[in-house]
This record gives C-alpha cells, structure tokens and sequence, in this order.
C-alpha cells in the first residue's frame, strides 16, 4: 500500500519527524506567509534550496508523493498559462520598463518581465509546496490536532482536522482495491487501458467509495458521541509532545526568515524585487 500512499504520515526517525508537531505547524504557517508575501527572487530561490534540502532530510520518496506533485504541477501549469493569457503585459506595469523577446499576436507579446514575474510565481510553489508535504507526510494526525490546538484553534476543528488527513490514505486504499477487483473482472483500468476507459472505470469506483464514506463517517461520529466527545471545553492529548530544544530553534528560525522577508520590503521598496531598474 505504501507504493499508492498519497498525503498518509509516514513513520520515520529523521530529525525532522521527531521535532514537535506545534513546532512544524508554526515553522509552515511562518515560511508560508513569508513567501507568499515577497517577490524578492533572491529570497525565494534561497527558501526554494532550503525547502528542497528540508524534503531530502525528511527521507521521503518520490512514489509516496508523485500523484499529488503531478497534480499540482497540472494545476500550477494551468495558474501560469492563465496569469499570461489575461494580463501578459502584467510584468511590464510592474517593473516599469518594457523588453520585448517576441511581438507575437495582437496584445499577446512576449516580454521579459513578463517572464521574469511569472518566473517568480514558479519560484512560489518550489517554496511553499515541499514544506507543505513535509508536515503532512512526518506530522503524526493526533499530533497535529493537538497542534492546531496548542496555537488557538478549538479542538473540535483540529479533530476534525486531522481526522480528515488520518482516512485520506484509508479513501485511497479503498479505491486501490476496488480497482484492483475491477481489473480482475476483466476492465482493464491500469496505463495499459485507454484513456476513456480508464476515466469511465473511475466515475464508476467514485460512487460507491463515497457512499462507505459516509458510512464511514456515521460510524465515527456515532462512537465520538457515545464517548461524549465535546463535552468538555478542553481535552488532554495522547500524541502530544514537549518542547525541546531544536524545536525552540525550528520556530526561532522561521521568525528570523519572516524577518528578513518583511526587510526586504524596505530594501525593494516594496514586494517587488526590480532587476530591471
């Protein structure tokens, strides 16, 4: 199953699964607004270096994760072509100067800032999204509810929560094996069959996987009711752990780079880093 596991913690001994959860949750949340802010290239290709070294100190493999990156990947693809097609001389207004590669079609010109700020969108995702499957991926569910917890957020959500992130691999075992028993019938819905085929198997598998879903969930919510779940206002944690020193550091780093992130507004005079002036 590990080979078709998608978004599913994966138990480990590296460094970075053994740092506390609330620690990760606020390392993401702090490196996520500082890279979402700026478009200072020179920041975000560092932040890129240091989420890619993050992900190769995190020991995870390329197949527990390469169906949600091609995922992304279609979608980011999808986000560029779109910024370009609606404004592609958005570059331009923002950097304030005009260096044309190719005249193109009507409005659709090809400009070097153009290239340059989408460029920096790129650089975005390369930042954001490795840090983002590092947590799901070493980050305990029960621990990160009672992370969500420890930062503000009633425990109710944070279950709820990380009780949606525990079932995503149970979801997509369940499919994996009605698929599996649908190719042993004889439909082929594997890379050998073709593509209409394949999609009509899937809708077919869809139905019936959310309604056990469902069922899934009634069953959930109807033992967390005979256990009085939510009576109290607070609630003590099985997964939780101490802080200890490299967790300290962990979250003081990623006060120092959101620092330096929010500097870097001065130094460019805004969020935009202009290698064109």
């Amino acid at each position: 199953m590990n080979e078709h596991q998608m978004l599913g913690y994966i138990p480990d001994k590296t460094v970075i699964h053994k740092l506390n959860g609330t620690a990760k949750l606020i390392f993401l949340i702090l490196l996520s607004i500082a890279c979402m802010t700026t478009y200072d290239t020179r920041f975000l290709i560092g932040m890129t270096l240091f989420s890619l070294v993050l992900f190769k100190l995190s020991n995870i493999k390329w197949h527990q994760i390469s169906f949600v990156v091609k995922f992304i990947f279609v979608f980011s693809l999808l986000n560029i072509i779109a910024v370009y097609l609606f404004a592609p001389e958005y570059g331009v207004e923002l950097y304030q100067s005009r260096a044309v590669i190719w005249e193109g079609i009507g409005r659709f010109t090809l400009t070097q800032e153009q290239l340059f700020y989408e460029f920096n969108l790129v650089l975005k995702y390369f930042c954001t999204i490795p840090l983002v499957l590092i947590f799901l991926l070493t980050t305990n569910p029960s621990e990160f509810a009672s992370s969500l917890n420890r930062i503000g957020v009633s425990y109710k959500i944070s279950y709820a929560v990380a009780l949606a992130i525990r079932y995503i691999p149970d979801i997509q075992e369940d499919f994996v094996n009605i698929s599996l028993a649908q190719q042993a019938r004889g439909f082929e819905m594997s890379k050998k069959g073709k593509l209409m085929q394949r999609i009509k198997g899937t809708a077919q598998i869809v139905f019936p996987l959310i309604l056990s879903s469902l069922d899934r969930i009634e069953t959930i919510s109807t033992a967390m009711e005979l256990r009085r779940f939510g009576e109290k206002k607070k609630r003590t944690w099985y997964a939780q752990q101490p802080f200890h020193i490299s967790d300290f550091i962990v979250i003081g780093l990623a006060i120092v780079l959101t620092m330096v992130s929010f500097a870097l507004f001065k130094v460019n005079s805004g969020r935009f880093y202009n290698p064109f002036n």
